[in-house]
Formats: C-alpha cells, sequence, structure tokens
C-alpha cells in the first residue's frame, strides 16, 4: 500500500485523505492547522448546544464579548465601504496567515487560511455539482465524477431536492429530504408558483439551494434544530465542515496529523523524484525536512501554487509565472419583500440561503447562479445601514421591516487569463521570497454583470420585491476565495499542468487535488466539486 503525503486539512485534502485511509493506503497530513482559542464566552455558548440565539443571549455571561467581540470584529458599521458582515469574533482565527506567509496582490484581495479544515470551516454549506456544459474544458464529464458526489454527500450530509434548479444542478444519489422553510422563503415560493411561467420567459428559475446541513441524524451528529446561531457556528454539528473529516481520518491507525507546521517546499532529484518535504514550526520556528514518497498539495490554489513555485525556484533556480488564476465575482443584492412588511420575525429558523436562483445565458456555461438569504438572525441589513435616521427611528424601522429583508449574492463564472498570474518576487533576508498576485478581470465582465442585476431586479419585482437603489455591492476579486485555475488539469502533456488524474507533469511523485487543477470556474461554489474530484483522483491513481 502507498505512504502519502497530504500538506492542507480543508475540502480537498481531507477528502482525500478519507478515500485514500478508505483503501487501505497511509498517509500523514501536513498542516499549520490552528484551532479556535475559545474565550470564556465561547466555551459557555458551547455547552449550551440545545440553546436558540435569543436563549443564548440570556445564558451568556458576557453576550457582547461572544456575539460582538471586544474589538467589535462581528460589526460593519455604517459607512463602511467593506464588507455587509463582519466574522463572528471566535472564528477569526480561520483568516489568520501564518507570518511566513508575505502576498503583494494587484486587483485581488486575497484571503488565506491554516485553520484545520480551511476556509470551509466559515463557508455556508452551498453545495453545488457541475453539468457537462460545466465540465466541458474538464478531461472528464459529469458521469465520471458523478458516484463522487454521491460518495460525498454520503459522508457529510447534503439536503435538497428535484425541482427547477434541477436543470442546473444534476441530482446524485443521498439527497436528504430539503430543511424546513423559514416563514420568508415558505412565502417566495409560494409566489414562484404564481408566477412561474413569468419568471421562467425571463430564463430565470427558483428552487431550494443545496445545502451540507443535515435534516436528519447523521452519526454523532445532530439534525438541523433551527436555533438561529449558524453564523456564530453550528453548535450541534448539523452544519458540515471539512474539520469534522480530519476527526474522521484521525480514527485510523494508519493516519499521522502533524500540526503546526508551515510547508515551504519541496525537494527532488535529478530525474524531479520529491524526496523530502521543508517545513518549519510555526510562526517563525525551526526549519527541517521531512521524508516523502509520494507528495499531494491540497492546501488551496493560492498556497499550493506557492510550494509548487518556490519548490521550483530552490531546486532548479527557475522562476516560472503560473497563469489561469480565477475566481468567481460576486454581487451582493439586498431586497425588500413588500408584502412582508410589519410581518412577525421568528428568530429560530436556518439562517443561510435556503433558497436558490438561476439566470440562463447564450452560453450555457455562463449561467448565472445566486443564492437567496432571508434575514433570520443577521445582526443588521445592508439596506437599513444605507438609510439615515436617528436611533430611535432605526429601531422601529428595523423592528417592522426585519421580516421582509432578504439578500441575494449572485456568482459569475471565470475563465483562465494570461494576465491573471502569480509569480515569486525576490527574496529578502531568511524569509521566503513574497507571492506575487495580478490579477485583471475580463473586458466583458461589467456588461455581463450589469445584464444580469437587470434581470434579477425584473425577476425580484415579480416576486414582489424590490432593490433599494444604490444598495448593490460588487464584491472586490479574491472575497469570494473560489480560487484556482493555476495548474489546470489537462488530456494535453505539457508542462506546468496535470493529468486528468492530477498528476503533476513537471515531478514524477507529485499530485494536486485542490483548485489549482480546474481549467474552467462556473459561478458556483466549488467546495462540493472540490471533495469529489480529490476522491475521484484517490480512487484513480492510487
Amino acid at each position: 500500500m502507498a505512504s502519502v503525503t497530504v500538506v492542507g486539512s480543508g475540502a480537498s485534502g481531507a477528502h482525500f485523505a478519507q478515500s485514500l485511509l478508505h483503501k487501505g493506503h497511509r498517509v500523514t497530513m501536513i498542516d499549520v492547522g490552528r484551532t479556535p482559542d475559545l474565550r470564556e464566552s465561547a466555551q459557555a455558548a458551547a455547552s449550551a448546544d440545545d440553546m436558540s440565539l435569543n436563549g443564548l443571549k440570556r445564558f451568556l455571561p458576557d453576550p457582547f464579548d461572544y456575539f460582538i467581540g471586544a474589538d467589535l470584529d462581528a460589526l460593519t458599521l455604517p459607512g463602511s465601504e467593506g464588507e455587509f458582515y463582519g466574522i463572528p469574533p471566535h472564528k477569526q482565527y480561520i483568516f489568520e496567515s501564518a507570518e511566513e506567509l508575505a502576498v503583494h496582490s494587484a486587483g485581488f484581495d486575497p484571503l488565506f487560511s491554516h485553520a484545520r479544515g480551511g476556509l470551509a470551516e466559515a463557508w455556508t454549506g452551498g453545495v453545488y455539482p457541475l453539468t457537462d456544459d460545466e465540465l466541458a474544458d474538464f478531461p472528464f464529464g459529469y458521469a465520471d465524477i458523478e458516484p463522487y458526489y454521491s460518495e460525498v454527500a454520503s459522508r457529510i450530509g447534503i439536503t435538497g431536492e428535484k425541482d427547477d434548479l434541477s436543470r442546473y444542478m444534476p441530482l446524485h444519489d443521498h439527497l436528504l429530504p430539503p430543511l424546513d422553510l423559514d416563514e420568508h422563503s415558505t412565502q417566495l415560493m409560494s409566489r414562484y408558483g404564481v408566477v412561474r411561467e413569468r419568471l421562467n420567459s425571463l430564463a430565470c428559475h427558483l428552487g431550494r439551494s443545496r445545502v451540507a446541513t443535515l435534516s436528519r441524524d447523521m452519526g454523532d451528529r445532530r439534525s438541523c434544530e433551527y436555533l438561529g446561531r449558524c453564523i456564530w457556528g453550528c453548535p450541534i454539528g448539523a452544519l458540515y465542515t471539512p474539520s469534522m473529516t480530519i476527526e474522521a481520518c484521525q480514527r485510523f491507525n494508519s493516519f499521522e496529523y502533524l500540526e503546526g507546521l508551515y510547508v515551504e517546499r519541496f525537494g527532488f532529484d535529478e530525474d524531479r523524484r520529491i524526496r523530502t518535504v521543508t517545513v518549519r514550526e510555526v510562526d517563525g520556528g525551526e526549519r527541517r525536512d521531512l521524508p516523502v514518497d509520494h507528495l499531494v498539495l491540497a492546501a488551496g490554489a493560492l498556497a499550493s501554487s506557492r510550494i509548487f513555485l518556490e519548490s521550483m525556484r530552490a531546486g532548479l533556480g527557475e522562476s516560472p509565472v503560473l497563469t489561469g488564476l480565477m475566481d468567481n465575482r460576486q454581487v451582493l443584492v439586498p431586497f425588500v419583500n413588500v408584502k412582508r412588511l410589519g410581518a412577525e420575525y421568528d428568530a429560530d429558523s436556518y439562517q443561510y440561503h435556503q433558497l436558490a436562483l438561476g439566470l440562463e445565458c447564450d452560453r450555457p456555461e455562463h449561467y448565472v447562479h445566486g443564492q437567496i438569504t432571508t434575514l433570520t438572525t443577521a445582526q443588521v441589513h445592508p439596506v437599513l445601514q444605507s438609510i439615515p435616521m436617528d436611533f430611535r427611528t432605526a429601531g422601529w424601522v428595523f423592528r417592522n421591516a426585519r421580516a421582509a429583508l432578504g439578500l441575494v449574492n449572485l456568482n459569475f463564472h471565470d475563465f483562465r487569463r494570461p494576465d491573471c498570474r502569480l509569480a515569486l518576487g525576490p527574496t529578502s533576508g531568511d524569509g521566503e521570497p513574497p507571492l506575487s498576485i495580478a490579477y485583471s478581470p475580463d473586458a466583458g465582465q461589467e456588461a455581463h454583470v450589469s445584464r444580469a442585476l437587470k434581470r434579477l431586479k425584473k425577476a425580484l419585482r415579480t416576486l414582489g420585491c424590490f432593490v433599494v437603489p444604490g444598495t448593490e455591492h460588487i464584491r472586490p476579486m479574491g472575497a469570494s476565495v473560489h480560487y484556482s485555475g493555476t495548474i489546470p488539469i489537462s488530456d494535453k502533456p505539457e508542462p506546468l499542468t496535470t493529468s486528468r488524474d492530477g498528476l503533476s507533469r513537471d515531478f514524477q511523485n507529485l499530485t494536486l487535488v485542490d483548485g489549482t487543477t480546474f481549467p474552467f470556474l462556473p459561478a458556483k461554489n466549488l467546495t462540493f466539486t472540490l471533495m469529489a474530484n480529490a476522491a475521484r483522483i484517490a480512487d484513480r491513481a492510487f
């Protein structure tokens, strides 16, 4: 059986490792592996796993510390030019980079995670299989990856059903029944039933979002109890995160998890066979080499690319440029549902998106995907931030409008281009060279976004909703963290690519299983496909 070293514990690495372990292979995982340093309030919240959000507010000795934080980490204040929502204090660790990592970027705001489980420790659970049209640039089709979508679904628990969105999200096995809709989402779906033909004439379809949240118990994870605490971390494990898969891997005697280590590069012989991987204890600790039989990079597109580039620089004196960096442009569109104004608000509900919409385009692979989130227990809403009013009036408006507020997160596709690239900058001192990132949007993207926004607003009006002018927020490139495309999977045997099974064409015993290998990025969260593709490679290549 093979002995495999995996770098990274995110969605790709976790499911690749689990697949290998089930096949009897030995796996060593190297990871920085940050975990939350739970303050007293977070420990108290974790112990109260049966309490709703409002119950938790009354229970905690210091609810402000837990929900907001002493430094106001969770707040995005009115007038801010940044994101709509902040990150809960005890989740800040997910976005803390190791001090060894230096980055220079232009046109791109990258996010890194050195958390155990990676960036998906803070995701909203959207899982969307790709269609044959969206896989056209891949050397395999939906039929090839469908068994692995089904396998991952059986591991993590995915809710969904056959509906009007199934044309964009093919059905696979092991789907759980969908979650109970909140009252606002129920009203939107009811309205869709009335105006369906009108919306479909706009090439717009509405349906249930696919989410990695349990509607039935699974092992020691409980089904969703609608506590309204999703943003702060599901206390009962209903919402899947990759750290759960790492826990499952740790039950195997053939799995070794080496945490607290930052991977700088790998070393190889004259035949380009990798022999070692160079690691450093974080932050700024001792450097040492670890032996490797087969190396798998699963640290995310940016981090894996950095390791690859630094290894080429150190071992060959070469400084290649990796072109083709991709990310989904996202546009956040707040809306108000007129018929819900003044309605009562139910805090005990699932917080994240339960509905989705699809906008067809002239080319099927340019489909625009939207996630619809109704306001449940989020702390504030962008519509209210944009209206100047005194505190008392703001409170009255918020109480009466809360049940009517929602947000559409529109996602747009991306494709590989030579002017979107990664390279290494010059080295200074004992540190590693900085990663240089350059990104330029496609010239046609602005018009594509503008057309989609017009269609979305028309669709929302048909549903009885309106968008307050000027409240749309175009997120910066890099904000979606759907990074991919720098060492693409290809049937063409060219340098700086991988085979259909993720094997590097530059090194004998190197496999890449994360977003580096995607040759095209559809307008969907890529995490589900990362998991499935990693399981596919583990099954085929080992």
